[in-house]
């Protein structure tokens, strides 16, 4: 399958202690259109997680979906200490400057959400509206413990399809989808050389996420969430063990007052493929255009 017309690679050249790298980025859309919709995504993923969404959405927004460093076609950070929020934010600031507008919406999943919602938190926020796909201010152990047992655990495979397999299995809780959503959510998540299949993202990554996990007290970010003024909606799998029901309830009546859309049979992430998935975001988004 070739690349969809409308879709366009790019990159920005971001700051790190000791040198640059670069943060590969797709855009859809027109590129003048003032706006515009950043698509974040979660740990282990990248960018192509977002391009059925962006297709829905290309006809009324420009949709911009990076590769955080690390992940997909960005450059690999020098040592695994600088795979951080803070260094994840900062280059998000930068393609925000990159991009010519004075604010965007924001679609983050899991990582991705958390980056928004630091972003969202500063005064005068870059970002006019934001939406938070199963993650929050508190994050269930038992989904964090379940996502770093594999980040980096199994990165090469004999055929494509068996690659599809294994991310089948590590990601059941996505939801019930069809072999080719699989396919789709596996393509641009490995890279073929030698005719071995890899993941496509620093397994470094991975050794990052378990010593952060190491710490035994984890950081309190509600204020965060407090200081959060800007429409916000939160998708929620009805079975996370990541976004926990009762943390996703106080999200709709502290900081922003979120809105709330569960998804029955789905647990951490909702893949962003099904319609309702797709119409929840693109109606949101539409009620808060500028």
């Amino acid at each position: 399958m070739g690349e969809p017309m409308t879709m366009r690679s790019d990159a920005v050249r971001c700051l790190h202690p000791g040198g640059l790298h670069r943060m590969a980025y797709t855009d859809w859309g027109a590129r003048d259109n003032p706006n515009v919709v950043v698509c974040v995504h979660g740990l282990t993923r990248n960018g192509r997680d977002f391009d059925r969404l962006a297709q829905a959405l290309e006809s009324r927004f420009r949709v911009v979906c990076p590769d955080i460093v690390g992940r997909g076609k960005s450059d690999w950070l020098p040592t695994h200490h600088g795979y951080q929020f803070p260094q994840y934010v900062a280059d998000c600031v930068t393609l925000l400057a990159r991009l010519g507008v004075e604010r965007v919406a924001w679609v983050g999943t899991s990582m991705g959400g958390l980056i928004g919602m630091m972003i969202a938190a500063v005064a005068d926020p870059p970002i006019r509206c934001l939406v938070v796909n199963d993650v929050g201010p508190a994050v269930g152990r038992a989904g964090l413990e379940r996502i770093a047992r594999y980040a980096g655990a199994q990165t090469a495979f004999d055929s494509f399809e068996a690659a599809v397999d294994y991310v089948a299995q590590i990601s059941s809780t996505f939801g019930p989808l069809s072999r080719d959503d699989w396919r789709e959510l596996t393509r641009h998540v490995v890279t073929e050389k030698d005719g071995r299949w890899r993941f496509h993202y620093d397994e470094a990554i991975g050794r990052a996420t378990r010593e952060a996990m190491a710490q035994k007290v984890a950081p309190d970010i509600w204020p965060m969430w407090n200081a959060i003024t800007v429409p916000t909606l939160v998708l929620r799998g009805a079975e996370s063990d990541f976004l926990e029901a009762e943390t996703a309830r106080q999200m709709t009546t502290r900081g922003p007052r979120a809105k709330l859309v569960e998804f029955e049979g789905v647990g951490h992430a909702p893949s962003l493929l099904p319609a309702d998935q797709i119409g929840a975001i693109r109606d949101f988004l539409l009620q808060n255009e500028e």
